[in-house]
């Protein structure tokens, strides 16, 4: 759009007089003088004038108030107060609006705008190009994306430099209504952020050029800068010149929010109804699951379901059925999938469940890592667990997300045996803070669990016990059904041992298992469908490390897995019940 039409189009009611302008670029270069102070490097602030334009005039908030559903969102790479998800500079941000501005559309039905700004180095991340396609798919109007074209990156220039038709380009091929503007003109800003206000079923890119170290001599621009301290003297000059140049000593508040978000309440959700199985039926809790969440659903009108492209095979399409309007299909992008989530579950407004196969997390795993940090309410869903999947083979074999989701602060990773503590940890989760992960199986299970009993996170069940008990073996999911097989035929033996299933990996029962191996001589065995490292096994051990009387055995998946049927596979790769059986009498000949 040429200037001289875009401006024609700027009402002059909607224009920011002189006055306003200078304040404007007065608050930029302040804003300036900050980032250099806080970093004594002038490698950042390039963007100042962006945030001075969004902070001071178009933005609609509260200062007193960040948390307010009615303020309008920022995404930006800190963690401040009024940022609510803290990025970083890898890709992860536009996705975390994109789930801003989905329940902003479509869930709170509000006023309240989202704005998320990236540097031009960010958007080579491929995660960046899954969030656009997401919000030109759901036409999210109410979203913009500045992209801070500075040219230069940590190491250097990058690839397209300041070409910003190469940018604008880009963006407009993935369906965005796309502004190119001067990065450092306040009034060019202004007008294009009032232009994407009063565009509609179209996301808005803000395509800006900017320039590092804007305003300063021989720095300007410059490759070496980028992340480098200076001497405390030329920052002190550098202050001193820009401070030269501001000509006012105004503030500007910025307009109060539209208030219409509706009230919401996530907090004490509970079921309408004990889970209806009885104990001996088969079921998958990968289906078990997909029940759970509509019965969630139906508990809760802010339930809220996400999966990328797996619906019919995680059952998730139950709850799509139920609820489309609160059904997210997110295609074949977990990374965006998982950060969508975040941004739907930011500022207490869903519960947010996001689901895929268990494997195809770990290309997510960054965008995890981020909800980690940022102590998110999210809960995450990984079905087609280990080598009891069976005929689809390594590829859709998850062995590595236990190991995942422990490294993650604060992640409660629940791995329920049958349908009825299935749904419990769904419940669990539902109400849990920060992070969940639950883990769910492919092949049908036989419900062990009685409708009447309860779950707790960190709780695990002792399933078999009596007071000849020889050796505690420690299962989850699928491998309980092996360790119970197992107890039945050492039974027969007259050797008898001790069954736990564990519920939730993390936090660990430690209680129970110190317990119960202090019940069985010391002796335990864990017997995991997943990779020895990170798994059970290893939180097994590092839990009784401090007690030396305590020895532990640990039966897991090694090397790559193979297709093949799933009782065949759990024998072949030394998980099965025939393995517990040899693994106990080993250990008790020692």
């Amino acid at each position: 759009m040429a200037d001289a039409e875009a401006r024609a189009e700027f009402p002059e009611e909607a224009r920011p007089d002189r006055g306003t302008l200078q304040v404007l670029q007065d608050m930029a270069s302040r804003l300036r003088i900050h980032s250099i102070r806080a970093t004594c490097s002038t490698s950042s602030g390039s963007s100042s004038e962006i945030m001075s334009v969004l902070f001071f005039y178009i933005m609609r908030y509260k200062q007193s108030d960040p948390e307010n559903p009615d303020n309008d969102r920022f995404v930006l790479a800190k963690r401040l107060s009024f940022v609510d998800v803290a990025t970083g500079w890898l890709g992860q941000g536009l996705g975390v609006a994109c789930g801003m501005a989905y329940t902003g559309k479509y869930f709170d039905r509000a006023s309240y705008r989202v704005f998320c700004l990236m540097s031009d180095g960010e958007s080579s991340e491929g995660s960046v190009w899954e969030a656009m396609a997401f919000a030109s798919y759901y036409s999210l109007d109410n979203l913009v994306a500045i992209f801070d074209v500075n040219r230069l990156g940590h190491s250097g220039a990058l690839p397209a430099e300041h070409c910003i038709n190469i940018y604008q380009r880009r963006c407009e091929a993935f369906g965005w209504n796309t502004y190119v503007v001067d990065g450092r003109d306040v009034e060019a800003l202004c007008q294009v952020f009032w232009q994407a206000s009063q565009v509609k079923h179209k996301p808005t890119a803000v395509v800006a050029k900017t320039f590092k170290g804007r305003g300063t001599p021989s720095i300007e621009d410059a490759e070496s800068w980028h992340a480098k301290p200076m001497p405390r003297e030329r920052a002190d000059a550098i202050i001193k010149l820009i401070e030269s140049q501001i000509q006012t000593s105004r503030n500007l508040d910025p307009q109060p929010p539209i208030e219409d978000s509706p009230e919401v309440n996530i907090t004490d959700v509970r079921m309408t109804s004990p889970p209806d199985y009885r104990v001996g039926d088969k079921i998958a809790t990968r289906k078990a699951c997909g029940l759970a969440l509509a019965k969630l659903g139906y508990a809760n009108n802010r339930v809220v379901v996400l999966d990328g492209d797996t619906r019919y095979s995680t059952f998730s399409e139950i709850f799509n059925k139920e609820y489309p309007e609160r059904f997210i299909e997110c295609f074949m992008a977990e990374q965006n999938m998982v950060s969508v989530a975040l941004g739907c579950a930011s500022r207490g407004r869903t519960i947010a469940f996001a689901s895929t196969f268990a494997a195809f997390l770990t290309r997510a795993f960054d965008h995890i890592r981020i909800g980690g940090l940022a102590e998110s309410n999210i809960n995450i869903i990984g079905s087609h667990c280990g080598v009891s999947v069976g005929d689809d083979g390594a590829s859709q074999m998850a062995l590595e997300d236990i190991a995942m989701f422990r490294t993650i602060p604060k992640c409660t990773i629940f791995y329920p045996t049958d349908a009825v503590s299935t749904e419990h940890a769904v419940a669990l989760a539902a109400n849990a803070k920060g992070m969940c992960f639950i883990r769910t199986t492919r092949p049908e299970t036989m419900v062990i669990y009685t409708p009447q009993e309860r779950f707790e996170i960190g709780q695990a069940k002792v399933l078999r016990h009596c007071v000849s008990d020889k050796v505690t073996v420690i299962g989850a999911g699928i491998t309980v059904y092996e360790a119970l097989a197992a107890a039945d035929e050492l039974s027969k033996q007259d050797i008898f041992i001790r069954v736990i299933d564990l519920f939730t990996i993390k936090p660990l029962d430690v209680a129970t298992i110190v317990s119960s191996a202090k019940a069985t001589e010391g002796r335990i065995i864990t017997v995991e469908d997943h990779y020895p490292q990170g798994g059970i096994g290893e939180a097994v051990c590092a839990a009784v490390s401090m007690d030396p009387d305590i020895q532990v055995h640990s039966l897991a998946v090694s090397g790559v897995p193979q297709s093949g049927k799933s009782e065949e596979l759990l024998d072949m790769y030394g998980i099965s019940a025939r393995h517990i059986i040899v693994a106990v009498k080993c250990m008790l000949l020692n």
